[in-house]
């Protein structure tokens, strides 16, 4: 059948010296060895059947755990069986990017949808039809808010560590500086940063809740860095805003987050969605694309693209964002999660989080040795001490088909989500203490 690669070797070849690279292997060279596969073990002549069956016993050496208690930024979640239901249908799985956008009004409208739920949910004026994911997300945020007088981007270190590095990568291209705002007993420490405050300011990220789980006092930072003429970026977990202030209750500019839980598996870490969202005055300035609303020449309802920066294809020297695409079924699985589980439903997940997330700091607390890090409140996630090294733990429990909380400098950061059962927690209670 020839290669799946529509370009030549020759051609890919060219492409390859066009930036410096003699061969495939050295554009991947940044790839751990040991992560790469140069051929299945699979011998020749062997029937589809066969076939099958060999991947399925490879693929079968994966662990999927029966039971999960970690989060650090990718949650599992109930999702409805409607969801893939409707988004597995052909016409939007094989979907692609409407060029000729106005023709796909089924496209555009689900598009439509998606962007007018996330302004529901964040408090905003103007959504996009979204990013690769919440980091890079972040990171588009930071490159709306650059002016020429105003070149630094302060971020909170209680934000998520890979976030941060995202953010470090684009403003290391665009030549914006990044400072960090120290943390302070779990929280963004807020002197830090009104000492940080100054007319070179271009934004402020802060996360909500943060990396640790913690809720900050986000409407007094938003206004501190508003009173030096700065932006103020929220990035947000979706669960969380059906029952937190939302960016826009906090005065947020542009809020941002990794939609995953809105419906997407796990998967292994992927494909996930960013979503972005922003206040009217900062509309123009959002990467990709805009579905709006409209009527067409006999009064019927109708969508097009009401906005797409055409510099992002055609000027890329003088672009902001070079974002062209976006996660169209990533999205549009965001809007069907959202739709089927209605606005009583997304609350009663969020309280089945804070309600389990509680019962299992209570339980983990219980046994010797372990202790909230961090007092006050906090969403479904928290860090405690471990009297053992935080490893020998996690494989303790992973042999019993749990995984654990995730190693963090502190202690252990534990997630619990409204898929966490009673019964689990107590497992997990009763694991740990075998454990330790």
């Amino acid at each position: 059948m020839g290669s799946y690669i529509p370009s030549t070797a020759a051609e890919r070849q060219e492409m390859l010296e066009a930036i410096g690279c003699k061969s495939i292997d050295e554009l991947y060279a940044q790839v751990p060895a040991e992560m790469k596969v140069e051929r299945l073990d699979i011998p020749e002549g062997k029937s589809e059947l066969e076939v099958r069956r060999i991947l399925e016993g490879i693929a079968s050496k994966n662990t999927v755990f029966p039971s999960v208690f970690r989060g650090a930024g990718a949650y599992r979640h109930y999702i409805p069986s409607i969801v893939k239901s409707v988004t597995s249908k052909e016409t939007f799985l094989t979907a692609y990017t409407p060029y000729q956008a106005e023709i796909s009004q089924g496209v555009l409208q689900s598009i439509f949808e998606y962007q007018t739920m996330i302004c529901a949910l964040t408090g905003m004026d103007a959504s996009n039809a979204s990013v690769y994911d919440g980091a890079s997300a972040a990171a588009e945020a930071v490159a709306m808010c650059r002016d020429r007088k105003r070149n630094t981007v302060l971020v909170s270190a209680a934000a998520h560590p890979m976030v941060l590095q995202t953010i470090e990568t684009y403003c290391f291209g665009n030549g914006m500086e990044v400072k960090t705002v120290p943390m302070k007993n779990g929280f963004t420490d807020q002197e830090a940063l009104g000492a940080l405050l100054d007319d070179t300011v271009a934004c402020f990220y802060l996360q909500q809740p943060n990396y640790y789980g913690r809720i900050e006092s986000a409407a007094d930072m938003g206004e501190a860095v508003h009173g030096c003429g700065g932006k103020f970026i929220m990035g947000v977990n979706p669960i969380a805003m059906a029952v937190l202030k939302t960016p826009g209750e906090c005065g947020a500019d542009i809020a941002v987050g990794e939609g995953q839980p809105l419906g997407l598996p796990l998967s292994f870490g992927g494909p996930y969605l960013g979503f972005m969202a922003a206040k009217s005055a900062m509309a123009r300035k959002l990467p990709g694309r805009i579905v709006g609303e409209t009527a067409d020449h006999d009064g019927r309802r109708a969508y097009v693209l009401t906005l797409q920066a055409r510099e992002q294809h055609i000027r890329r020297e003088k672009a902001s964002s070079n974002v062209c695409s976006n996660q169209a079924l990533c999205a549009m699985t965001a809007a069907v999660y959202l739709a089927a589980m209605g606005a009583k439903g997304l609350r009663q997940a969020a309280e089945g989080c804070m309600a389990h997330a509680r019962y299992a700091a209570e339980r983990i607390c219980s046994v010797p040795g372990f202790d909230m890090v961090y007092p006050g409140p906090y969403f479904h996630e928290f860090v405690t001490t471990c009297p053992v090294k935080p490893e020998r733990l996690l494989e303790g429990l992973a042999l019993r088909g749990i995984l654990g909380g995730l190693p963090v400098e502190s202690g252990i950061l534990w997630c619990a989500t409204e898929m966490n059962t009673r019964q689990e927690i107590d497992a997990l209670e009763a694991a740990i203490r075998e454990v330790c």
